[in-house]
C-alpha cells in the first residue's frame, strides 16, 4: 500500500476553551499545531488541514486549508470527508487522520495503522486503547475504546460516507462497524492520545513539554 495523505482535524468549535482554534493554543516553544504536524510529517505523503472560516490564520503553516463539504459543525466524520476529496484530487487511495488538539499521538501511529489493515480490500482502522475511566461510548465490540479522530481511510468509500452524512449520520463507530471497520491497539503508558480540551489539560500539556 503507498503512504497516505494525513489530514488534520481542526473543525471544531473548541466550546470548553471558550472558542476559537486550540491548535492554535502556544505549547513550548510552538503551538499545539506545531506539534502535531511535527509528528505526522514524517509518517505521511503529504500534509492538509481541515478547518473552517477563514484560511488565512493557517497560512504560517504552508499547508492546503480543506473547508468542511458539509455545513453546520456536522462532526468529524465532516472532516474525514473533506480530507477524502482532497485526496481523491490528489490520486491517493488513504488518507491518516489526527485531532489537531493532541500534541502527543505516537510516532508510529500510521504504521501500526496500516498493520493492522492488512488484508482488508477498504483500509479502515480506528485507534484504540484498553478500557479505563475514559468515556465508554466509543467502545468496541472487543472492550477497546476507539478514538475516531484518529483513523485510517479509504478514498474508494467516498461518495458512500457522503451519503451517510447527508443522511444525518454522525456517530463514526456507527459508520465505520457497517463497514467492517478494524481496530489498532496502542497499549502504551502516558495516555497517547491525550487532548486539550479545558484549560487545566493545556498546563498538563505545558508541563509534558516541558518534560
Amino acid at each position: 500500500m503507498t503512504a497516505p495523505l494525513g489530514v488534520i482535524l481542526a473543525g471544531g468549535q473548541a466550546t470548553r476553551m471558550g472558542g476559537g482554534d486550540k491548535g492554535l493554543l502556544r505549547l513550548g516553544a510552538g503551538t499545539i499545531l506545531d506539534h502535531v504536524i511535527a509528528r505526522l510529517a514524517p509518517q505521511v505523503a503529504a500534509l492538509a488541514l481541515n478547518a473552517n472560516g477563514d484560511p488565512a490564520r493557517f497560512a504560517d503553516f504552508g499547508l492546503p486549508v480543506l473547508a468542511d463539504p458539509i455545513e453546520g459543525f456536522a462532526g468529524p466524520l465532516v472532516g474525514v470527508l473533506a480530507g477524502l476529496d482532497w485526496a481523491a484530487d490528489q490520486g491517493a487511495q488513504t488518507i491518516v487522520t489526527v485531532a489537531a488538539d493532541t500534541p502527543y499521538f505516537p510516532c508510529d501511529l500510521v504504521s501500526r495503522l496500516l498493520r493492522s489493515a492488512e488484508g482488508m480490500t477498504h483500509p479502515l482502522v480506528l485507534a484504540a486503547t484498553p478500557p479505563g475511566a475514559e468515556d465508554t461510548k466509543s467502545m468496541s465490540r472487543a472492550g477497546l475504546i476507539r478514538h475516531p479522530t484518529f483513523g485510517l481511510w479509504p478514498v474508494a468509500l467516498r461518495e458512500d460516507l457522503r451519503a451517510a452524512l447527508s443522511g444525518g449520520l454522525r456517530k463514526v463507530v456507527v459508520w465505520t462497524d457497517k463497514h467492517g471497520g478494524r481496530e489498532a491497539m496502542f497499549d502504551e503508558a502516558g495516555e497517547p492520545f491525550f487532548n486539550v480540551n479545558t484549560p487545566d489539560d493545556l498546563a498538563l500539556a505545558q508541563r509534558r513539554a516541558g518534560a
